[in-house]
C-alpha cells in the first residue's frame, strides 16, 4: 500500500511538472529568429514571386501545385490606400491594393492589464497575419488578392443604432466584368460576411473559382517541443474527418489538398484568439494549405463556375476573426467550438466550462466561479472522499502496532508484509482506500487546467484585491503558500510511511509543489487551494471521530 501511495504521488508530481513546463513554454521565453528553412523545389517553375502577388493565388483546377522555388526574404506586402473602418467591436483597415482586411484590432480585448491598446490580429507588418480571397480565373479576367479594387469612401464607422456595417469595394475589367466585394459587420459580433457579385457584360463567358486562405508567418518559441503547450497553428473541419489540426511543419512540409468538401471551414489558431473562414454549408470546396516565402496559408476554393455573358452570380462566406468564445463559434459553423482545444480530457473538461459559466452567470466574477466549482465537485465525489479518509484514519489509528511489527520482524520484508496484511483483514481496513482521492483528482485537475488555460473568458478576469488577472500567476504569492500550508496539513492527518526515505519524501511534496504553483496561473491555483481546505477540514473531522471512538 505504501510502494502505491508513493508511486500515485509522484505520477502527480508528474503531472504537475508537465503542466508547469506548459505553461512555461506559453508565458515564458520570447519568440526567437528560426535558421533559414529551404522553400520545396516543384514543377519546372523557378520564378520567385513576391509575397502578396499573384503567386500566392491557389490554382484554379482541381489540383494545388507546389509553390516554386522563392528566396526567404519574408518581403514586406505592397500597399496602395487605406480605408478605416470601425465597429463597436472592431478597429480595422483594408487597402484598396487587394481589398482585404489588412489590420484588426478588438476593441474589448486590450493587449494587458498595463498596455491598453486593443489587441491586433489580423497584420501586414511583422508577423503576417490576414485573410484573403478572390477568384483564380480559368477564363477571362477576375480579381483576386493582388488586385485593384476601388472604394467610394476613406472611412466607414458603425452609427450609434445601426445593427449592420457595409463596406463596397468595385472592381472592373477592361472587357466589362464588374465585381462588387462587400464585407458586413454586425454589431456586437465578430463574423464579417464576405460577399462577390459577378457581373458579366462581356462577349464571352467568365470562369474562376472562388478562394478564401488564411496567411500566416510565425516563429517558434523557444523551450522544449515535447512539451504540451496551447496549439499555434491551422485547424480544418469536414463532415467526414471532423476537426484535424495542421500543423505548420505539416504545411511546409507538404501541401494538403482535400477535395469535394461540403461545408466544413478553415482555420489558425492561437492561445485564445481564431480566425476562420465559413463558407454557406452546401457549398462544395477543395482544402488546401501552402507555403511560400516563410508564410503558410490554410484555405478552400470552389470548383470552376461560370457566369455567361449578361448574368451575373454572388458568392459570399463568412470571416470569423476574434476571441474563441465557444457559444459564439457553435453557432456559426458545426465544430468549430472545437478550436477551444481542452485536448484528450474534453469530455470532463466541457461540463466543467459549464458549469463554471453557469456560476459565473449567478455571481458576476469568474474568481467565485471557480469556488463554486470546486464546491460542487467536492459535493460530487464526497461520498468517496468520506470512504478514503476513513480508511486513511484507521490506518493511522493502526500506527502504534504497524511500528511493533515493523520491530519484530526487523528486515524480513516477506514476513513483515504477511504480518501487515492479517492486521488489515482484522481490522477490516482497506489500504487501497487512501489513494482514491488521488485518482479521482489527477483527471479533474488536468481537465480544469485546460479550462483556464484555453478560456478566453479568463484572460484579465480578476477576483478580489491583488488577483486583478486569473489567466496569469498571483503576483505576490499568496495561493502557491497557502496552498503549500493546506498540503501539509493534510500531510499530517495522514498516516505516516513506516518507511524513512518515503516519509521524507512525503514531507518534502508541499515544498516542491509550492514552488510549481508559483508559477501557475492563479484560477488554477484558487481552485487547488479551495479544494484541499475542504479535503482537509473533511479529514480533520472524520480522523477525530474514529480515534475519538477507538479511545471509548
Amino acid at each position: 500500500m505504501d510502494n502505491l501511495r508513493l508511486f500515485l504521488v509522484i505520477a502527480l508530481s508528474f503531472v504537475v511538472l508537465l503542466l508547469y513546463q506548459a505553461w512555461q513554454q506559453d508565458y515564458g521565453p520570447a519568440p526567437v529568429e528560426p535558421a533559414a528553412v529551404a522553400e520545396r523545389p516543384s514543377g519546372e517553375s523557378g520564378v520567385e514571386v513576391p509575397a502578396g502577388a499573384e503567386g500566392d493565388v491557389p490554382q484554379s483546377g482541381s489540383d494545388v501545385e507546389d509553390a516554386p522555388v522563392v528566396a526567404e526574404t519574408k518581403p514586406a506586402l505592397p500597399v496602395r490606400k487605406r480605408i478605416r473602418i470601425e465597429t463597436d467591436t472592431f478597429i480595422a483597415e483594408l487597402d484598396t491594393l487587394g481589398g482585404y482586411l489588412r489590420e484588426s484590432q478588438l476593441k474589448e480585448y486590450t493587449v494587458s492589464l498595463d498596455d491598453p491598446t486593443p489587441l491586433t490580429l489580423f497584420t501586414d507588418t511583422g508577423e503576417i497575419y490576414l485573410a484573403q480571397s478572390g477568384f483564380a480565373m480559368a477564363e477571362g479576367e477576375g480579381p483576386n488578392h493582388a488586385s485593384e479594387w476601388h472604394a467610394a469612401a476613406e472611412e466607414y464607422v458603425m452609427a450609434e443604432g445601426e445593427e449592420t456595417l457595409q463596406v463596397p469595394l468595385t472592381w472592373e475589367s477592361a472587357d466589362g466584368v464588374r465585381v462588387t466585394k462587400l464585407f458586413t459587420f454586425h454589431r456586437g459580433r465578430y463574423d464579417v460576411d464576405v460577399s462577390y457579385t459577378v457581373e458579366n457584360r462581356a462577349a464571352s463567358a467568365w470562369k474562376g473559382a472562388f478562394y478564401r486562405q488564411l496567411q500566416r508567418a510565425w516563429h517558434p518559441t523557444g523551450g522544449n517541443a515535447m512539451m504540451a503547450r496551447s496549439y499555434v497553428g491551422a485547424a480544418i473541419y469536414t463532415p467526414e474527418e471532423f476537426y484535424e489540426k495542421i500543423g505548420f511543419d505539416d504545411i511546409a512540409e507538404q501541401n494538403l489538398q482535400r477535395p469535394d468538401v461540403r461545408g466544413g471551414w478553415v482555420a489558425m489558431l492561437e492561445h485564445y484568439f481564431v480566425s476562420a473562414w465559413v463558407p454557406p454549408a452546401d457549398q462544395v470546396n477543395t482544402i488546401y494549405s501552402l507555403y511560400r516565402n516563410g508564410r503558410y496559408y490554410i484555405g478552400m476554393k470552389t470548383p470552376v463556375e461560370e457566369v455567361a455573358a449578361g448574368e451575373s452570380r454572388t458568392w459570399g462566406s463568412t470571416i470569423y476573426v476574434g476571441p474563441k468564445i465557444q457559444k459564439e463559434l457553435k453557432k456559426l459553423a458545426e465544430g468549430l467550438e472545437l478550436t477551444v482545444d481542452y485536448g484528450m480530457l474534453t469530455v470532463i473538461a466541457k461540463p466543467l466550462f459549464w458549469l463554471l459559466t453557469f456560476f459565473h452567470s449567478l455571481t458576476g466574477n469568474w474568481g467565485w466561479a471557480i469556488i463554486l466549482l470546486t464546491l460542487t465537485v467536492k459535493i460530487v465525489f464526497f461520498k468517496l472522499s468520506e470512504t478514503s479518509y476513513r480508511s486513511m484514519a484507521n490506518m493511522r489509528k493502526l500506527q502504534p502496532k504497524m511500528q511493533a511489527l515493523k520491530e519484530r520482524y526487523g528486515d524480513d520484508k516477506q514476513r513483515m508484509n504477511q504480518a501487515l496484511m492479517e492486521l488489515y483483514k482484522k481490522e477490516k481496513i482497506n489500504p487501497m482506500g487512501g489513494c482514491l482521492p488521488i485518482l479521482v483528482q489527477i483527471p479533474v485537475f488536468i481537465a480544469l487546467y485546460w479550462v483556464l488555460l484555453e478560456s478566453v473568458e479568463m484572460r484579465q478576469a480578476p477576483w478580489i484585491l491583488w488577483i486583478k488577472d486569473l489567466s496569469v500567476a498571483d503576483p505576490y504569492y499568496v495561493l502557491p503558500v497557502l496552498m503549500g500550508i493546506t498540503m501539509f496539513l493534510s500531510q499530517r492527518l495522514n498516516p505516516a510511511p513506516p518507511d524513512p526515505l518515503q516519509a521524507k519524501i512525503m514531507m518534502a511534496l508541499p515544498v516542491v509543489f509550492t514552488f510549481f504553483f508559483l508559477f501557475f496561473p492563479s484560477g488554477l491555483v484558487l481552485y487547488w487551494v479551495v479544494n484541499q481546505t475542504l479535503s482537509v477540514a473533511q479529514q480533520w473531522v472524520i480522523t477525530r471521530r474514529i480515534e475519538a471512538g477507538a479511545k471509548k
